[in-house]
């Protein structure tokens, strides 16, 4: 059947160039101070984000001139290519090792973190199995439990590395397409329960988590440990108020908040912009998420509505979890917010989820949602 082709949804566009911009801004803001330190260049780590985000435009503007049925036809491939990645990045030698995680492949700059390209596998290779088994999907025998195996070995080899945080929202997402396909909430109770005994199990079997539980609890029992990170991050976000320190004015990245052009940038632009600032983001993270459910409910297909939530719920849990940790509300989880921090497999891997999602918005049923 002919599908009528329409314009790319530019609500969507203009939001994610509105957060890619704030990011650049941010990047150069949050690290200048450690790229002159580290590098002689205050410039140093925007220069990279720059090149990162050139080719994450280009290869979102490319992604979304090629019809999404192209990643259903080929899902199967993405997602062995990803668990072969997975575990290519385990073998010593091949794996980099950062921050005591065995997470990234390749040299020097020019490396990618495997986990990452996952999550998006998954998302596409779950939406084709949830419409083709979308019937089976309330027993858990013939529905669920195929999928499951599929999400939790995927989990597994992530946490060898390890890496919880992208490990949550990977298997998050997924949890998340298979509600809303139509899964049975007694299985998801099960699987809660499952997934609480799990996580006090990651947590007790190493003594860095642990920590990071208890600083959680009560950072100031270890103000200068593992508590560290929570403090400054608040020491940043509240003395913002409502607009701010101004741009280029935070004192936390004053050699205070470890890396703040990371996982905590939102604190930096909290206490630079302010409450005005920092809503202002969310707003255009809000109008992505409008735009992205929209899509997702006028999808011509069960793929494409499918596909379409997927990407969405990665991105939200990616900012709830980040803004949460940020402001105290979660345990530090190394987890960075999408469009803002700085980080080549993480924006580039945006940027290629966003434009599938543009695609799946040219043939969209109703114009007007």
């Amino acid at each position: 059947m002919e599908k009528r082709v329409r314009p790319l949804d530019p609500v969507l566009l203009a939001a994610v160039i509105g957060l890619l911009a704030a990011g650049l801004f941010m990047v150069y803001s949050a690290s200048s101070v450690w790229g002159e330190f580290v590098q002689g260049d205050a410039f140093y780590f925007l220069k990279r984000q720059l090149i990162f985000a050139g080719a994450g435009v280009l290869a979102m503007i490319f992604i979304s001139k090629i019809d999404y049925w192209f990643w259903q036809r080929w899902s199967v491939v993405i997602l062995l290519i990803c668990f072969f990645l997975l575990v290519a990045v385990l073998i010593p030698g091949v794996g980099m090792v950062r921050g005591g995680a065995r997470s990234w492949i390749g040299a020097g700059a020019f490396s990618i973190q495997p986990s990452e390209f996952m999550k998006l596998g998954m998302i596409i290779f779950l939406s084709h199995f949830l419409m083709q088994h979308h019937k089976r999907i309330t027993s858990f025998r013939k529905g669920m439990l195929p999928a499951l195996l599929f999400i939790f070995t995927a989990f597994g080899l992530i946490m060898l590395q390890p890496d919880l945080g992208t490990g949550t929202v990977m298997a998050g997402t997924c949890f998340v397409l298979l509600f809303v396909a139509g899964a049975r909430i007694r299985h998801f109770i099960f699987l809660g329960a499952l997934g609480v005994a799990g996580f006090a199990g990651l947590i007790l079997s190493a003594p860095y988590r642990i920590q990071r539980i208890t600083s959680f609890l009560d950072p100031w029992s270890d103000p200068l440990g593992a508590g560290f990170q929570i403090i400054q991050s608040l020491y940043a976000v509240g003395p913002g108020g409502l607009f701010g320190l101004g741009f280029g004015d935070s004192r936390q990245k004053y050699y205070y908040l470890p890396e703040p052009q990371t996982d905590f940038i939102f604190a930096i632009l909290a206490e630079e912009a302010g409450f005005i600032g920092a809503g202002f983001v969310l707003i255009l993270f809000g109008i992505l998420l409008w735009r992205g459910i929209a899509t997702a409910l006028t999808a011509p297909d069960m793929f494409g509505s499918f596909l379409a939530t997927g990407v969405c719920g990665m991105i939200f849990l990616q900012v709830l979890i980040n803004i949460g940790v940020v402001t105290g509300l979660f345990p530090v989880t190394g987890i960075t917010l999408p469009f803002l921090s700085y980080g080549g497999s993480s924006l580039t891997l945006m940027l290629v989820a966003i434009g599938i999602l543009l695609n799946i918005t040219r043939y969209r049923t109703n114009y007007h949602h």
